[in-house]
């Protein structure tokens, strides 16, 4: 069921490639934007870089907000999941992981590119690109969690504000790794810290959002 919930996402997401496509374009969008109103001035855009992308990738991730349970409330899908007798956090999960994989991947692979834009250096964007590749699962996991709750009104801008404030720890440390390995800080720990977020959200989050979903449709 977990491999059946992962394809069914994967499926849906292709039949709508404008969705993934449009989360794409608007962080290609965003992050390129700033080094042509800011100006060539290098150390500037290397100092920014880190807050760009990353406030970047959490953006474009949010457009994809609304569509996490909604379309299956509509269309009766998600009753469904909750009689099914499998783990209903399990399904949570693979939901999950296959928003990750439709959203937070290319971001992952397009961060390294974007980042030459910025003037940053290789060892800072393999680091940038570690970081995104921990934290962007944290985004999809607790997202899930949010948009579990507010899934009727997900279309609006209230999840949007509901959700910001939990990923301010994952966007510190993940732009705070690549500015301390530019700094020649060790950036261990910030990575140490998004993956302590990543694992806490593995075990909390679909737990948390089956039980949010349970409420829901009471």
């Amino acid at each position: 069921m977990f491999m059946w919930i992962i394809k069914r996402d994967l499926l849906l997401a292709m039949r709508r490639q404008s969705d993934v496509l449009t989360t794409l374009f608007f962080f290609i969008i965003v992050v390129s934007l700033f080094p042509l109103s800011v100006g060539p001035e290098m150390s500037m855009l290397r100092t920014m870089a880190p807050g760009v992308v990353w406030v970047a990738a959490l953006l474009a991730s949010m457009l994809s907000l609304g569509r996490m349970f909604s379309n299956d409330y509509l269309d009766g899908t998600l009753e469904q999941m909750l009689l099914s007798p499998q783990s209903l956090s399990l399904l949570v999960l693979g939901k999950a992981l296959a928003h990750w994989l439709v959203t937070g991947v290319p971001l992952v692979l397009m961060a390294p590119v974007l980042g030459i834009q910025y003037d940053l250096p290789v060892e800072a964007l393999f680091v940038l690109t570690t970081a995104l590749l921990l934290g962007t699962p944290v985004l999809s996991l607790n997202w899930r969690h949010r948009s579990s709750t507010d899934f009727r009104i997900a279309r609006g801008v209230l999840v949007s504000l509901l959700v910001l404030p939990l990923y301010i720890p994952v966007l510190i440390f993940g732009a705070g790794a690549v500015e301390a390995n530019m700094a020649g800080v060790g950036f261990d720990a910030h990575l140490s810290l998004i993956g302590a977020f990543l694992l806490v959200s593995l075990v909390f989050a679909p737990w948390a959002a089956a039980s949010s979903l349970r409420v829901s449709l009471e």
